[in-house]
């Protein structure tokens, strides 16, 4: 509505003679109306004449519309923002290849963990190049990356650290062959990417060493796994309260105590049966290191996700988003599921 139609409604009756013009005359005097006669000479104006018939009634102005009421909103169910069905599908078969290499034969686990860093290393330095311009070195972390597993799995810790220094050597070389414009933003990023990737993995590989060790990497697997779940069915449930809204506004502080909750409970349970010479007590305090850990993890990748303006890593896996999106808390727990074992019952 413009201003215009704020003015009165001109008064029906006036009619003004042939040679002046056709049909009603003007409305009578108004501020408008007034001022434009004030520029013209003074002249007679033409009287009104009343026609024969009486004026047909006048229609009631029309009163201002009123307010429709809004029609109520369906209450709208929460959504867990994925397609639940694909997530729980690819996380079944996911969970099942890696139970069967894991019981079967270690080196075929050992395997998988090496293809899931490779992947996951594709897919962040892909990311790092697409956003930032970041062109860390493939070639040299995938090829160290799988070699850190299998020297973790092989010759154990100081494997494992000789791998990574001769990972990150060969990155700073490999980068030597291209322009040195940005030399130092890639070698640093690669660097980042070798101890986030494949070097905090190689602790599976360590867990799978002792002769119990294909429990202890279903334990670490499982109590990472419950964590996430509590953390997601209690957020989801009851989460009012957000946890880091700067960094990931759907975690809650209550998600957070069911994540504490459920795998503290997971926690003693396999440290009571699962491992050996485990007790329930020491499964508490396992649990509520994973619930930090995992929960610090994801923390971590959502802040990278955020810095580089994306959602997920990748689309490899339907309902996940990347194989980085299903690493993300399972990478910093694995030193600390390793630790605490080792301290508890040893290394085996």
């Amino acid at each position: 509505m413009n201003d215009s139609s704020w003015g009165a409604r001109p008064t029906a009756g006036y009619w003004v003679p042939p040679d002046q013009g056709s049909g009603r005359g003007a409305p009578p005097a108004g501020p408008a109306y007034d001022a434009q006669d004030a520029l013209l000479p003074s002249v007679t104006q033409p009287m009104p004449v009343v026609p024969d018939t009486p004026a047909p009634p006048q229609e009631p102005m029309p009163s201002a519309p009123q307010p429709v009421p809004a029609a109520p909103r369906p209450s709208q169910k929460k959504s867990a923002g994925r397609d639940l069905g694909a997530a729980i599908g690819v996380g079944v078969g996911l969970g099942a290849v890696i139970i069967a290499s894991l019981f079967i034969v270690k080196a075929v686990f050992i395997g998988v963990i090496a293809v899931a860093v490779v992947v996951g290393l594709w897919e962040l330095t892909s990311r790092l190049d697409e956003r930032k311009g970041i062109k860390a070195p493939l070639v040299p972390l995938a090829v160290g990356g799988a070699a850190m597993v299998v020297a973790g799995y092989v010759r154990g810790p100081e494997g494992a650290w000789v791998a990574m220094a001769l990972t990150a050597l060969a990155v700073l070389v490999w980068r030597m062959t291209e322009p040195p414009e940005g030399y130092l933003k890639d070698v640093t990023a690669g660097v980042f990417a070798t101890f986030y990737v494949p070097f905090l993995a190689t602790f599976v590989a360590l867990m799978l060493t002792a002769d119990d060790g294909p429990r202890r990497v279903l334990t670490f697997l499982l109590l990472t796994v419950v964590s996430d779940t509590g953390a997601y069915a209690i957020g989801w449930r009851f989460g009012k309260h957000k946890l880091a809204p700067r960094i990931s506004p759907g975690k809650t502080r209550e998600g957070l105590f069911g994540a504490v909750a459920f795998a503290m409970a997971a926690g003693a349970l396999c440290m009571e049966f699962l491992i050996d010479d485990g007790t329930w007590w020491q499964g508490l305090l396992v649990g509520l290191a994973v619930a930090a850990s995992a929960t610090l993890g994801d923390l971590g990748e959502s802040m990278i996700k955020r810095d580089l303006g994306i959602k997920d890593m990748g689309t490899l896996l339907p309902g996940h988003g990347g194989i980085m999106d299903r690493l993300d808390s399972l990478l910093p727990t694995a030193p600390v599921v390793w630790l605490l074992l080792v301290i508890f019952v040893g290394s085996g």
